[in-house]
């Protein structure tokens, strides 16, 4: 995809919605990490907001469950000085049967500016996005098995701010590869950003094959994929997205792929430990880890804030 022809960007090369980091150029991601790196203060400051957004109207539309990202794109936008409102879906007209586009055309019926958009379906945020007016931007907070790109932005954050260059490190990422958005955003984030050893690690039938035309090393043996790795990103298996029996049972899975403290001591001495979120204790990561020295999982969160206000900033001031 070229950047003239990337469906997020506008006539000008600007960001204007955020949907994937696939085919983003190298350039705006990092213009994104770079943004993001004057809001990371904020939380500390006696007054933690700008007005960057005001007068903006951002809409949370979260058709499935979350925690960290629906609260961190709610704090993100009030620190711009948006309004924000948060759709409760339950007990809105598409529990009616009103359909995704009538929704939206909708809300912009009442001057939405920004549309925050997670969903069961892949493709859905696109399809948003196809159907909105210049002045309207959306951001893509996770689809089906698609792409989460805020979650796969501020991972890469997350990886600048304690490894600093990303041209000499080797990051694995362990699990339930082949139901996860947050890896396939972070593979095409890693990937753009010219990270020389991606690896995908975890049993067959849970990492993708098509992953070597990535240039994607593939690893089902854990101490093969964790040796002398920078970055251990561990991925939570992901039940709701199962069909059919691929996997013997979680208990099993820990025993050969959950990361240990024995484990872990194969990567680097300095190596870190990621995770998305949310965490199943005892089953993809063991609570010594998760809490120990080298996680990292709590800095996620908190570079979340500033990572999602950094692409509110952005899209919001593309030219029409």
């Amino acid at each position: 995809m070229t950047r003239a022809h990337n469906p997020q960007l506008n006539a000008h090369g600007e960001l204007r919605h955020l949907l994937t980091p696939e085919g983003l150029p190298r350039d705006v991601l990092l213009h994104i990490l770079d943004t993001a790196q004057g809001f990371v203060s904020f939380g500390s400051r006696e007054v933690k907001k700008v007005p960057l957004l005001r007068g903006k109207s951002v809409f949370n539309l979260f058709f499935e469950n979350s925690t960290r990202t629906r609260t961190t794109f709610e704090i993100a936008a009030q620190r711009l000085s948006a309004d924000v409102f948060n759709l409760d879906i339950q007990r809105s007209s598409t529990s009616k049967g009103e359909s995704l586009l009538d929704t939206i055309a909708n809300l912009e019926a009442m001057d939405a500016d920004i549309f925050v958009v997670r969903h069961a379906d892949s493709g859905a945020p696109f399809l948003i996005a196809q159907h909105t007016p210049p002045h309207v931007h959306v951001v893509n907070a996770g689809d089906g098995r698609h792409a989460h790109p805020t979650q796969g932005l501020l991972d890469m954050y997350t990886i600048r701010h304690f490894k600093g260059d990303f041209s000499n490190l080797t990051v694995a990422i362990v699990g339930d590869i082949v139901h996860s958005r947050v890896a396939r955003s972070a593979i095409h984030a890693l990937t753009t950003l010219g990270v020389p050893e991606v690896r995908a690690v975890g049993p067959k039938t849970l990492v993708p094959g098509d992953l070597r035309d990535m240039g994607v090393r593939v690893c089902h043996d854990m101490a093969e994929g964790l040796r002398d790795a920078d970055v251990v990103m561990m991925l939570r298996l992901q039940n709701e997205r199962m069909s059919g029996a691929l996997l013997p049972s979680a208990h099993e899975f820990n025993m050969t792929y959950g990361l240990t403290a024995e484990r872990l001591a194969l990567a680097k001495p300095d190596a870190i430990v990621m995770h998305p979120g949310p965490i199943n204790r005892g089953v993809e990561i063991d609570s010594a880890v998760a809490d120990g020295p080298r996680s990292v999982i709590l800095d996620q969160v908190r570079f979340g804030i500033a990572v999602r206000m950094a692409v509110l900033s952005i899209i919001a001031s593309a030219e029409h």
